[in-house]
């Protein structure tokens, strides 16, 4: 049984930045490769969490997640441990696509997804709600697994989102205009038991960057350069 008077600290890491990252393109399930930029960033956050003990990493299978925990690993000598709930959401038939031009191509999907992409999935794709069905029991799995303890997950930036949302008990349809998540930043939340949680560090990129990323580029008309 989990041990609910101590606290488990959960480091939630997305992947560093790729070439989808800096074209802004749905890459959700397809590959997308860590750019050199990434790499760094990843690297950077590796030395940054070499001295804190931690006791595991966790990793989506997806390769920009997994070389991403591979970096920090190396640093914090861990071998990362694959789990498939991790990974990111499914845009289906948009993936590897342009905001933009999925807005032209498929109007009256895009619409529907821009109202309430939390119950809505793209054909072939995901909604936020079945992302959440697999990923929520994996952070349970990995808390109940190391009561206090310290532990990194590498995961996406739709995923992280969600999970946040629903671990804070925020309205999860709002997670893609009122939570951002840069290339390899860092959350914290702690854990009284696998349920109770605080978040304690959100969307931290010190490690690479001097000052935070302004809230644009999300594939999102709100947030978008103007």
């Amino acid at each position: 049984m989990p041990d609910s008077t101590s606290v488990t600290r959960l480091l939630l890491v997305r992947h560093g930045a790729t070439t989808a990252t800096e074209e802004g393109r749905f890459s959700g399930s397809s590959g997308a490769e860590l750019s050199e930029e990434g790499r760094h960033q990843a690297a950077c956050l590796g030395e940054r969490l070499s001295t804190l003990g931690l006791t595991a990493i966790y990793a989506s299978p997806l390769s920009r997640a997994l070389d991403t925990a591979r970096i920090i690993g190396s640093q914090c000598r861990l071998e990362p441990v694959v789990r498939d709930g991790l990974r990111e959401i499914a845009h289906g038939h948009w993936e590897g696509m342009k905001r933009e031009d999925v807005e032209r191509q498929f109007p009256d999907e895009y619409a529907a997804y821009d109202a309430d992409p939390f119950t809505f999935a793209p054909r072939d794709g995901e909604s936020g709600v079945e992302v959440l069905a697999r990923a929520l029991p994996v952070i349970r799995e990995i808390v109940s697994a190391h009561p206090g303890g310290c532990v990194l997950a590498v995961s996406h930036k739709a995923t992280l989102r969600l999970v946040l949302s629903s671990l804070l008990g925020f309205d999860a349809r709002g997670y893609r205009e009122r939570l951002d998540q840069s290339p390899a930043c860092l959350n914290v939340v702690d854990f009284r038991g696998p349920v109770r949680a605080r978040l304690m560090l959100f969307n931290d990129t010190s490690h690479y960057a001097d000052v935070p990323r302004g809230g644009y580029g999300a594939l999102s008309k709100l947030w978008d350069r103007p």
